[in-house]
Parts: C-alpha cells; sequence; structure tokens
C-alpha cells in the first residue's frame, strides 16, 4: 500500500475535532499540504499545531460557518491561493437537530439540510474544476443513518442519506472526467458531535451502552477508526472504487436492530 500524500492538497471541513480532526492529523501525518476548516477558532489552532508536529508544515486555517455562502466560497479560494491546487476534498463538517416528525421544527430542519446538505453541493460545484486538473478526489463523510433507521434523529437521518445519493450521482458524472467519489458510513464513534447535537452527559452514556450491544464488534468506534478509511478512499490503493458507501460501524449495518 502507498498511502503517501506528499505534496497533496487536502480540505478538510469541520476539523477542530472528532473525525475531522483525526482525519486532518493522519494526512499530515503522510505529508499532505491541508486546508482546515471550522467553527471554533481556537480549537482548529490546536488541530494546525498537532499537523504542524507532525509535518513541520501548517495546515492553511479557514474559518467559516457552513451555512454562508460566501464561507464556503472562501474554503475553496484560499486554498487555491495559498497552494494553486486541490487534488482532495473531505467533506466531513456537520450539524445535528434531534427530534422526530412531530417536534423537529422546519427551522431545524432547514439548519441540517443547509449545513449537512447544501454547504457540501455547494463546496463540490466549486471544487470540481479544480479537481478535474489533478484527477483528485471526494470523500463524504456520511453516517450509519443513512443506512438504518433511527428514530429522533429525523432530519439528520435525512440529509445523510440525500449524501449517500449526492455520492452516487456525483460518481457516475465526475467518474468520466477521472474524480472519484466515495462516502464513509460512521455508526457511534466516541466523539463529541452527539453532545454538541444537544444530548446530555447521561443520554451520551446510555447511547454509549446502547451502542455497544447495537455494534457487533468488541467495542465501539474511535475517530482514527474513521480517519483511516477516509485516508484509503481518497489513496491511490483506492484507485477503483468509486461512488461506494463504506460502513466504520463494527458491522452494525448488517443488523436488524
Amino acid at each position: 500500500m502507498s498511502m503517501s500524500f506528499q505534496n497533496k492538497v487536502v480540505i478538510v471541513t469541520g476539523a477542530s475535532s472528532g473525525i475531522g480532526r483525526a482525519t486532518a492529523i493522519q494526512f499530515a501525518e503522510q505529508g499532505a499540504k491541508l486546508t482546515i476548516t471550522g467553527r471554533n477558532e481556537e480549537a482548529l489552532h490546536r488541530v494546525a499545531e498537532e499537523c504542524e508536529s507532525m509535518s513541520e508544515t501548517k495546515p492553511l486555517v479557514v474559518i467559516a460557518e457552513m451555512k454562508e455562502e460566501q464561507d464556503v466560497k472562501n474554503i475553496i479560494d484560499s486554498t487555491i491561493q495559498e497552494y494553486g491546487a486541490l487534488h482532495i476534498l473531505v467533506n466531513n463538517a456537520a450539524t445535528l437537530e434531534l427530534g422526530g416528525i412531530e417536534y423537529t421544527s422546519l427551522q431545524q430542519y432547514d439548519n441540517v439540510f443547509n449545513v449537512n446538505v447544501r454547504a457540501i453541493y455547494q463546496l463540490c460545484m466549486l471544487a470540481v474544476p479544480h479537481l478535474v486538473k489533478t484527477k483528485g478526489n471526494i470523500v463524504n463523510i456520511s453516517s450509519i443513518n443513512a443506512m438504518c433507521a433511527y428514530p429522533f434523529s429525523l432530519a439528520y437521518n435525512m440529509s445523510k442519506a440525500a449524501l449517500d445519493q449526492l455520492t452516487k450521482c456525483m460518481s457516475i458524472e465526475l467518474g468520466y472526467r477521472n474524480i472519484r467519489v466515495n462516502s464513509v458510513n460512521p455508526g457511534i464513534i466516541k466523539t463529541e458531535f452527539l453532545k454538541r447535537g444537544g444530548i446530555n452527559n447521561t443520554m451520551y452514556n446510555k447511547v454509549m451502552e446502547y451502542g455497544k450491544k447495537t455494534h457487533p464488534y468488541a467495542r465501539l468506534g474511535e475517530a482514527d477508526d474513521v480517519a483511516r478509511v477516509v485516508l484509503f478512499l481518497a489513496s491511490e490503493d483506492s484507485f477503483f472504487m468509486n461512488g461506494c458507501q463504506v460502513p466504520v460501524d463494527g458491522g452494525r449495518h448488517c443488523l436488524s436492530l
């Protein structure tokens, strides 16, 4: 395997914590030139320092609110201005709103779809002309929730299903132009994402315990588990994989629970 990204320009959105942070650090270890984005400036700069300690090259930090069109555009513009090219786009930034059909407001629905779908659509649209030049690729961070029905996170589940369909459609359209598009579908991963979505510590611990029963493997997932698959899909080792949804869930998608 040749998991080297020396001199490859990589954008990782939502890189200030969790899966995005782990992905950025692993790309840095493999020599990538990074743009990392997020809303939390302080946390993002900490990640940049971690990446620099791995590669002696400091990532470009772009503070961005994914609901803002100009912020999304600035991610691409700043990257091209800094590096002159783009090879890999990792769409990791996402948000969560809890609630079912009776308790999820249209405002919450719009918030989820603006971040989880619309912003990614815009970012891919802007990235494609640059990826065509480098024969690059896109990796979308979806969710097992796109494959399995879960209660009380309806808007989020729908947004990730939409992202999987976007992945498949783009893979067909862009495959003929030598751009691959794949997605990673994590199960329950031990990050702060659920807490930021409104789950308190007590409920978070219950979800983790429940996850141990519904994920056949012996433990729950770690951010690094997902990051390793992202790097594989972004690398030349997966050169004939296109339009794939890859579960990283310890086998959860195989169960009917």
